[in-house]
Order: C-alpha cells, then sequence, then structure tokens
C-alpha cells in the first residue's frame, strides 16, 4: 500500500511563495493520478490541483489557478505544489491524494500539512 507523506506548509505574508511536497512510498507511484486538496477551519475539503500519471495533463480550481503550479517526478516518487501570490484565504491544511487512472475516488490521503497566510 502506498503511503503518503506531505511536508513544505508554514507561516508566511500575503503576497508570498510555499512550495509543498507529497513523497510516496512504494514502487507504483507513476501509476497515479495525484492530488492536493485543502480544507480551511469549519469548511469542506476542497480540490486544489491535480495531475496525471506522467504529468502531461493538470487541472486547478480557480481559487488557485495562475499562481499555483502542480508538477511531479516520478523518479523521485514526489508531487508538489508551487504556490505564489498567497492570499489569507489560502489559509489551511493541504493534502496529497492518489487514485487510480479512471476511478473518480482519491483512496490513499495523506497526514496534510498545515498553510497560514497572515495578512
Amino acid at each position: 500500500q502506498v503511503r503518503l507523506v506531505e511536508s513544505g506548509g508554514g507561516l508566511v505574508q500575503a503576497g508570498g511563495s510555499l512550495r509543498l511536497s507529497c513523497s510516496a512510498s512504494g514502487r507504483t507511484f507513476s501509476s497515479y493520478v495525484m492530488g492536493w486538496f485543502r480544507q480551511a477551519p469549519g469548511k469542506e475539503r476542497e480540490f486544489v490541483a491535480d495531475i496525471s500519471r506522467r504529468g502531461g495533463s493538470t487541472g486547478y480550481a480557480d481559487s488557485v489557478k495562475g499562481r499555483s503550479t502542480i508538477s511531479r517526478d516520478n523518479a523521485k516518487n514526489t508531487v508538489y505544489l508551487q504556490m505564489n501570490s498567497l492570499k489569507p484565504e489560502d489559509t489551511a491544511v493541504y493534502y496529497c491524494a492518489l487514485r487510480i487512472a479512471g476511478a473518480t475516488e482519491y483512496d490513499t490521503w495523506g497526514q496534510g500539512t498545515q498553510v497560514t497566510v497572515s495578512s
């Protein structure tokens, strides 16, 4: 079973940048679509971005489009989320997750990393 571990969260001022990383155990990382999600206090978890198995296709939520870039390095079993021009409303716990290509549900999740953006 694949295990996911996020890192790179922290406290940053509005307008700043962070790069989140998600490392996966196991040798089948390149078999999975990877996604980033976030959950702010008192709110439901929401989709942020996803990337296809080989990285050729990406998708973004409107709230982060143009400010964030998802990428992956299959040789390192790692997916990244570069976030720029951060806003206080980006404050949340960020989770990475994986799903089988063609499936609709993400079935493996990391423990999350906190991102706090101060105004």
